[in-house]
Parts: C-alpha cells; structure tokens; sequence
C-alpha cells in the first residue's frame, strides 16, 4: 500500500498518461480504426438468417469462428516473438482485409464456413502483438497501466461507434458492410506499417543464444511459470463470468417480461459507464496491489450477475449492471497490465499470445455451457455464476509459497507470509 496520499497516487497516474511513448498512441489510434469497422463479429449471423440458412448454421459458423480465434492468439504469440510486432500486426490485417472482402460474394455454406473460420485466426494474430508493443514500450508499472488504459479506451470508443455505424451500413448492404470493415482492418495495417517500428533488440552474442533457447522452447517454457498458469486459469473462469451478460442476462430479462430494448438500455448503461469511468477507476486502483485489484474486481463481477437472477425490474436490474460493471472496470486494464509485469523480455507475445487464448476459451464456452445450464434451470445459471465469480477471486490473490527448507528441517520458527 503506497503511504502517498490518494490524490498524489492519480496525479502520478495521469503523469503516466500523458508521458507515454508516441508508440502506445499509435496502436491507440490503429485500434480505433480497427474496432470501429469490426463488423463481422457482430453481423454474421444477421447477415446468414438473412440468406435463408438456419440458426444451426449461424451457430456453426459462429462454433468455428471461435475455435480460428483460439488458435489465431497462439499463432500470433508465437510470430509476435519470432518476426516482430510490427510485421505481426500487418499480416493480420492484410489477410483479415482480403478473407472479409470476400464474405459477400461466398456461395456454398462450407465455404463461408471455411473462410470465416480463416478470419476468426487472422483477426487476433494481431492482438499478442499489440499488446507486446504496449509492454515493450513502457518501463514502470503505473505506464504499463496507462498504456493499456488507453489500448482498452480506443477499443471502447471504436466498439461504441462501430455499432452505430455498422448498423447503418447493414440496413443499405452487407456487401457495403463487410467491405467497410475489410477497408477499416486495410487501413489499421497502414497506419502499423506506416508509423509504427519495433523497439531496439540487443544484438550481443548471449542475447542471440538465449533468444534461439527461447524459441526452441516456445510456449512450453511459458507454462512452466506457476504463476501464469493460475493467472491464465483465473482469466478463463472470469471470462466465462463476463460473458454471461450477453448471455444469461437477456435470457433473464425476456422471462421477467421485459423487451429487447430493455436489454439494450442495460447493455448501453455498461458502455456508458465504462467510457465514463474506466480511466479514472484504473486510476484510482493503480496504488494497490494487483493481485487484490483482480480479486476485488472479479468478486464484484461476480456478485453482479449472480444478483441478476433475484431482480425483476429495470431499476433493480440496472443496479446490478452497476456493480458488475464495476467489476470489469477494475479488471480489465489490471489483468493485462499485470500479466506485463510477469514476463520475461523475450516470451511478451507467447505470454500475450496464451492470456488470449484464455480469454477467448472463457468468452467462447461461456454461451454454450451458460445457455445450457439456464435450461436445466435458472437459478443452476445464476449459483454457477456466483461461485465461478468466487473461484475467479480466489485464482487472483498472490499463490503461497512453501517455507524454505531450512525452517522445514527441524526448525521450529516460521517466516511469516
């Protein structure tokens, strides 16, 4: 706990902000871009149903999708370590530009199955690698925090301005839509190449050595650290929590009576509030330490949504979105920022590269496992919810570590922990 004054503690925060590396706004503003024309995520199954093909069909389009974003984290960890962040980035979006171009103009189901799965890998190969390029930037903890407040920001503004936009464009054409968004990926890729370079590397002779073990090594060497293996555990349980916000949440709103305008009041509340709030909180949060910052967040989202279940009225129901967006306003900025913290300099994409693939299994089995359960019963949904939300707490807080051997042997004393 810094001894500081609060009000010292953000003020130094907010000198981070504004003292960050020009290459932390460049992603910033490659991320906007990016986000803003993100449509296909979002439209695909709209644009589907809209061709005749069924709900199964969307789901399985969605099901493969998921499985490309999986491994597309883990590609796009290992390329980020191997050929730079810079030229990550770039394949990413070229190939995401084309492969989405081509969306309109598929005919048979396996073949838009085929290609939206290619997109689902080559639209988060970029993601390891932008992440590695805020870490790489930055040398404290309250920058590293900064940076990814302002990668979580851009992508918040790009997401809330997309849907608008997206919106739009799909009410005239989805050809025009899914252009639009391979000319927003094309675009990000300009600015990347255009502006951005990759940090200095030491050339020496051990650096060259170690930098040929750890590439031998790989993702291996990165799951022997405990310590990431619970954290990544942690970020799959909190994802699966999340999720169910767009998941058991509407489920919950059509059974008490309520409209899907309702739902998108609820959902619009949590937009507004993260815009509103996230910076600031990150902020405030920024002086204690990190692990209780995820255990209080991850508590919060929890409770949130578990308290979903025993609410019946817009009012009572936008009081838990409150409480659970809370939770992942504290979260969200923390957790990467502190997986930052964890890695050794040349494993930043494959640690990046393997907290993707968590999120993206949690975010991923959350809909199936919560759809499932809230059929067997409600109330299954929102207990599983809760207790995911406690295990989440619990995966954060620092791991103990076991006496040293030589208080085991016969002495009796012990080091306090």
């Amino acid at each position: 706990m810094s001894s500081a004054p609060p009000e010292v503690d953000e003020q130094r925060f907010r000198d981070a902000l504004r003292g960050l590396p020009g290459r932390v706004w460049i992603i910033g503003l490659g991320i906007l871009v990016n986000q803003v024309g993100n449509f296909l995520p979002v439209f695909i199954v709209l644009y589907l149903t809209e061709r005749g093909y069924s709900a199964g069909a969307a789901g399985l389009v969605l099901g493969v999708s998921g499985v490309g974003k999986v491994l597309g984290n883990a590609v796009g960890g290992h390329l980020a370590d191997r050929i730079g962040r810079r030229w990550t980035i770039v394949l990413s979006a070229v190939t995401t530009a084309g492969l989405t171009a081509a969306v309109p103009f598929l005919g048979p189901l396996p073949l838009i199955v085929a290609v939206v799965g290619l997109i689902g890998v080559t639209s988060q190969i970029y993601r390891p690698a932008v992440a590695a390029v805020l870490v790489d930037a930055v040398t404290t903890n309250q920058q590293r925090l900064a940076a990814f407040g302002v990668f979580r920001f851009a992508m918040n503004v790009g997401a809330a301005l997309g849907g608008v936009i997206g919106g739009v464009l799909a009410g005239t054409s989805y050809v025009e839509l899914f252009l639009g968004n391979a000319a927003a990926c094309l675009l990000f890729g300009v600015v990347v190449a255009m502006l951005l370079r990759d940090a200095p590397q030491s050339r020496s002779d051990q650096d060259d050595a170690d930098t040929q073990a750890d590439r031998a090594v790989g993702y291996r060497q990165a799951l022997a650290d405990r310590t990431l293996v619970r954290f990544l555990l942690m970020t799959v349980v909190a994802e699966f929590v999340y999720i169910q916000s767009t998941v058991g949440l509407p489920l919950h709103v059509s059974d008490v009576g309520l409209s899907p305008g309702d739902f998108g009041l609820l959902i619009g509340l949590n937009g507004l509030l993260v815009l509103l709030l996230e910076l600031p909180i990150t902020g405030a949060v920024s002086r204690y330490r990190p692990e209780y910052v995820l255990a209080i967040g991850n508590l919060l989202t929890g409770v949130g949504l578990a308290l979903t279940g025993f609410m019946t009225g817009m009012v009572l129901l936008s009081a838990t979105v409150l409480i659970w967006t809370l939770g992942e306003m504290t979260t969200s900025t923390i957790s990467q920022a502190y997986l930052g913290s964890l890695t050794p300099p040349r494993m930043v994409g494959r640690y990046q590269g393997l907290y993707g693939i968590a999120y993206t299994t949690g975010t991923g089995a959350g809909p199936l496992i919560g759809g499932a359960v809230y059929a067997i019963g409600p109330w299954a949904l929102w207990a599983l919810v809760g207790a995911a939300g406690l295990l989440a707490a619990q995966l954060s807080l620092p791991r103990r570590r076991a006496a040293p051997q030589s208080d085991r042997q016969g002495n009796e004393h012990h080091v306090p922990l």
